[in-house]
Protein backbone atom coordinates (compact mmCIF):
# COMPACT_ATOMS: atom_id res chain seq x y z
CA UNK A 1 0.00 0.00 0.00
CA UNK A 2 0.86 3.47 -0.92
CA UNK A 3 1.87 5.37 2.03
CA UNK A 4 1.41 9.59 1.70
CA UNK A 5 2.17 11.93 4.64
CA UNK A 6 3.06 15.61 4.87
CA UNK A 7 6.41 17.28 5.74
CA UNK A 8 4.94 19.88 7.77
CA UNK A 9 4.32 20.63 11.70
CA UNK A 10 1.03 22.99 11.03
CA UNK A 11 -1.74 21.60 13.19
CA UNK A 12 -4.00 23.70 10.87
CA UNK A 13 -2.70 22.03 7.90
CA UNK A 14 -2.27 18.45 8.92
CA UNK A 15 -6.10 18.49 10.05
CA UNK A 16 -6.56 19.80 6.75
CA UNK A 17 -5.53 16.91 4.68
CA UNK A 18 -6.55 14.78 6.96
CA UNK A 19 -10.46 15.09 5.99
CA UNK A 20 -8.37 15.31 2.33
CA UNK A 21 -6.09 12.63 1.54
CA UNK A 22 -5.06 9.10 2.61
CA UNK A 23 -2.44 10.41 4.93
CA UNK A 24 -0.75 7.72 6.33
CA UNK A 25 1.56 10.31 8.90
CA UNK A 26 3.75 13.23 9.10
CA UNK A 27 7.69 14.07 9.11
CA UNK A 28 9.37 16.74 10.52
CA UNK A 29 12.50 18.41 11.31
CA UNK A 30 14.63 21.50 12.74
CA UNK A 31 13.99 23.58 9.85
CA UNK A 32 10.18 22.65 9.61
CA UNK A 33 9.63 23.29 13.49
CA UNK A 34 11.37 26.61 12.55
CA UNK A 35 8.72 27.94 10.05
CA UNK A 36 6.18 27.89 12.52
CA UNK A 37 8.45 30.03 15.18
CA UNK A 38 9.78 28.73 18.63
CA UNK A 39 7.18 26.67 20.17
CA UNK A 40 7.05 24.43 23.85
CA UNK A 41 8.55 21.61 21.18
CA UNK A 42 7.04 18.22 23.28
CA UNK A 43 4.05 19.57 23.85
CA UNK A 44 3.48 20.74 19.83
CA UNK A 45 4.56 17.37 18.97
CA UNK A 46 2.27 15.57 21.68
CA UNK A 47 -0.40 17.69 19.24
CA UNK A 48 0.65 16.36 16.30
CA UNK A 49 0.30 12.83 17.44
CA UNK A 50 -2.76 13.50 19.09
CA UNK A 51 -4.29 14.53 15.93
CA UNK A 52 -2.60 11.37 13.98
CA UNK A 53 -3.54 8.87 16.43
CA UNK A 54 -2.02 5.47 16.39
CA UNK A 55 -2.59 4.15 12.84
CA UNK A 56 -0.72 6.90 11.62
CA UNK A 57 2.91 6.91 11.41
CA UNK A 58 4.98 10.56 13.34
CA UNK A 59 8.96 10.92 12.59
CA UNK A 60 10.97 13.49 14.84
CA UNK A 61 14.54 14.25 13.93
CA UNK A 62 17.58 14.06 16.09
CA UNK A 63 19.98 17.56 16.34
CA UNK A 64 22.84 15.79 18.39
CA UNK A 65 25.64 15.94 16.22
CA UNK A 66 27.58 12.78 18.19
CA UNK A 67 26.29 9.31 18.43
CA UNK A 68 25.66 9.73 22.20
CA UNK A 69 24.36 12.66 21.47
CA UNK A 70 21.48 11.40 18.96
CA UNK A 71 20.89 8.40 21.55
CA UNK A 72 20.06 10.80 24.55
CA UNK A 73 18.22 12.96 21.66
CA UNK A 74 16.49 9.83 20.61
CA UNK A 75 15.49 8.75 24.25
CA UNK A 76 14.23 11.93 25.28
CA UNK A 77 12.04 11.99 22.22
CA UNK A 78 10.23 8.97 22.86
CA UNK A 79 9.98 9.30 26.70
CA UNK A 80 7.54 12.48 25.70
CA UNK A 81 6.17 12.12 22.52
CA UNK A 82 5.80 8.30 23.04
CA UNK A 83 6.67 4.61 22.63
CA UNK A 84 5.84 4.44 18.67
CA UNK A 85 7.43 7.67 17.22
CA UNK A 86 9.89 7.44 14.98
CA UNK A 87 13.47 8.70 15.09
CA UNK A 88 15.24 10.66 11.99
CA UNK A 89 18.61 9.96 12.16
CA UNK A 90 21.11 11.41 9.61
CA UNK A 91 23.01 8.62 7.83
CA UNK A 92 26.65 9.71 8.07
CA UNK A 93 29.10 7.39 10.69
CA UNK A 94 27.78 8.79 13.90
CA UNK A 95 24.35 8.39 13.19
CA UNK A 96 24.72 4.77 11.68
CA UNK A 97 26.64 3.53 14.91
CA UNK A 98 23.31 5.21 17.37
CA UNK A 99 20.86 3.23 14.56
CA UNK A 100 22.50 0.07 15.69
CA UNK A 101 22.03 1.06 19.36
CA UNK A 102 18.84 1.96 18.93
CA UNK A 103 17.59 -0.84 16.77
CA UNK A 104 18.45 -3.10 19.80
CA UNK A 105 16.30 -1.30 22.30
CA UNK A 106 12.93 -1.46 19.82
CA UNK A 107 13.05 1.93 18.56
CA UNK A 108 11.27 2.63 15.11
CA UNK A 109 13.94 4.08 12.99
CA UNK A 110 14.20 6.61 9.94
CA UNK A 111 17.43 6.78 7.61
CA UNK A 112 17.60 10.61 6.54
CA UNK A 113 19.65 13.02 5.00
CA UNK A 114 20.54 9.74 1.84
CA UNK A 115 22.14 11.16 -1.26
CA UNK A 116 23.46 7.67 -2.51
CA UNK A 117 22.95 4.44 -3.11
CA UNK A 118 25.81 3.17 -0.41
CA UNK A 119 24.10 5.10 2.69
CA UNK A 120 21.04 3.22 1.89
CA UNK A 121 22.56 0.40 1.93
CA UNK A 122 24.35 0.11 5.14
CA UNK A 123 20.95 1.85 6.61
CA UNK A 124 19.61 -1.01 5.62
CA UNK A 125 21.77 -3.36 7.40
CA UNK A 126 21.36 -1.11 10.18
CA UNK A 127 17.87 -2.05 10.44
CA UNK A 128 16.64 1.13 9.42
CA UNK A 129 12.67 1.28 9.11
CA UNK A 130 12.60 3.89 6.80
CA UNK A 131 14.90 5.36 4.11
CA UNK A 132 14.33 9.17 3.74
CA UNK A 133 16.20 9.96 0.18
CA UNK A 134 16.00 13.67 -0.43
CA UNK A 135 15.11 13.70 -4.26
CA UNK A 136 15.47 17.51 -5.27
CA UNK A 137 18.51 17.96 -3.59
CA UNK A 138 20.10 14.81 -4.94
CA UNK A 139 19.27 16.78 -8.78
CA UNK A 140 21.18 19.54 -7.22
CA UNK A 141 23.75 17.75 -6.94
CA UNK A 142 23.60 16.38 -10.50
CA UNK A 143 22.80 12.70 -8.54
CA UNK A 144 20.75 10.27 -10.10
CA UNK A 145 17.55 10.88 -7.94
CA UNK A 146 15.63 8.14 -9.67
CA UNK A 147 18.50 5.65 -9.79
CA UNK A 148 19.38 5.72 -5.98
CA UNK A 149 15.12 5.12 -5.28
CA UNK A 150 15.10 2.49 -7.84
CA UNK A 151 18.60 0.92 -6.33
CA UNK A 152 17.33 0.91 -3.16
CA UNK A 153 13.71 -0.54 -3.86
CA UNK A 154 15.56 -3.42 -5.05
CA UNK A 155 17.82 -4.38 -2.72
CA UNK A 156 15.02 -4.08 -0.04
CA UNK A 157 12.77 -6.67 -2.47
CA UNK A 158 16.36 -9.10 -2.10
CA UNK A 159 17.14 -9.25 1.32
CA UNK A 160 13.45 -9.48 2.03
CA UNK A 161 13.32 -6.95 4.70
CA UNK A 162 10.48 -4.93 6.30
CA UNK A 163 12.66 -1.19 5.08
CA UNK A 164 10.69 1.44 3.24
CA UNK A 165 11.86 3.79 0.96
CA UNK A 166 10.38 6.77 2.29
CA UNK A 167 11.19 9.41 -0.81
CA UNK A 168 11.91 13.33 0.66
CA UNK A 169 12.77 16.70 -0.32
CA UNK A 170 10.82 16.83 -3.55
CA UNK A 171 10.16 20.34 -5.36
CA UNK A 172 7.47 19.15 -8.36
CA UNK A 173 4.95 17.09 -8.29
CA UNK A 174 6.58 14.80 -11.21
CA UNK A 175 9.75 14.47 -8.65
CA UNK A 176 6.74 12.56 -6.10
CA UNK A 177 5.70 10.91 -9.25
CA UNK A 178 8.96 9.63 -10.24
CA UNK A 179 9.71 8.36 -6.65
CA UNK A 180 6.54 6.14 -6.79
CA UNK A 181 7.52 5.18 -10.31
CA UNK A 182 10.74 3.78 -9.29
CA UNK A 183 9.83 1.81 -6.21
CA UNK A 184 9.71 4.23 -3.26
CA UNK A 185 6.56 2.53 -0.81
CA UNK A 186 6.34 5.99 0.82
CA UNK A 187 6.37 10.00 -0.20
CA UNK A 188 6.29 12.71 1.96
CA UNK A 189 5.94 16.12 0.66
CA UNK A 190 4.75 19.87 1.22
CA UNK A 191 1.58 20.71 1.52
CA UNK A 192 2.26 23.40 -1.21
CA UNK A 193 3.51 20.18 -3.04
CA UNK A 194 0.02 18.80 -2.51
CA UNK A 195 -1.99 22.16 -3.26
CA UNK A 196 -0.01 21.79 -6.99
CA UNK A 197 -0.72 18.94 -7.59
CA UNK A 198 -4.65 18.93 -6.74
CA UNK A 199 -5.28 22.44 -7.65
CA UNK A 200 -4.00 22.21 -11.58
CA UNK A 201 -6.05 24.11 -13.71
CA UNK A 202 -7.29 21.99 -15.82
CA UNK A 203 -9.16 20.28 -12.90
CA UNK A 204 -11.31 22.72 -11.97
CA UNK A 205 -11.98 23.51 -15.39
CA UNK A 206 -13.24 20.04 -15.77
CA UNK A 207 -15.17 20.39 -12.97
CA UNK A 208 -16.88 23.90 -14.17
CA UNK A 209 -17.44 22.28 -17.34
CA UNK A 210 -19.61 18.89 -15.88
CA UNK A 211 -21.29 21.94 -13.85
CA UNK A 212 -22.34 24.15 -16.17
CA UNK A 213 -23.94 20.84 -18.39
CA UNK A 214 -25.72 19.75 -15.83
CA UNK A 215 -27.48 23.12 -14.94
CA UNK A 216 -28.37 23.31 -18.14
CA UNK A 217 -30.53 20.76 -18.07
CA UNK A 218 -31.56 20.44 -14.68
CA UNK A 219 -30.96 24.07 -13.22
CA UNK A 220 -29.58 25.27 -10.11
CA UNK A 221 -29.87 22.34 -7.83
CA UNK A 222 -27.50 19.23 -6.77
CA UNK A 223 -28.56 15.54 -7.34
CA UNK A 224 -29.21 15.16 -3.74
CA UNK A 225 -32.14 18.12 -3.90
CA UNK A 226 -33.20 16.71 -7.62
CA UNK A 227 -37.38 16.07 -7.60
CA UNK A 228 -38.21 12.30 -8.52
CA UNK A 229 -38.98 11.96 -11.70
Amino acid sequence: MMEFLLDTSDLTTIKKYLDIIPLSGVTTNPSIIKKGGKVNFFAHLRKIREILGTQRTFHVQVVGTTTNQMLADAHRIRDKVGEDVYIKIPTNEAGLAAMKILKKEDFKITATAIYTTFQGYLAIEAGADYLAPYYNRMVNMNIDAAHVIAALSKQIAVSHVATKVLAASFHTVEQVDSSIENGAQAVTMGPDILATGLGLSMISGAVNDFTQDWKSIYGDTTIANLDVY
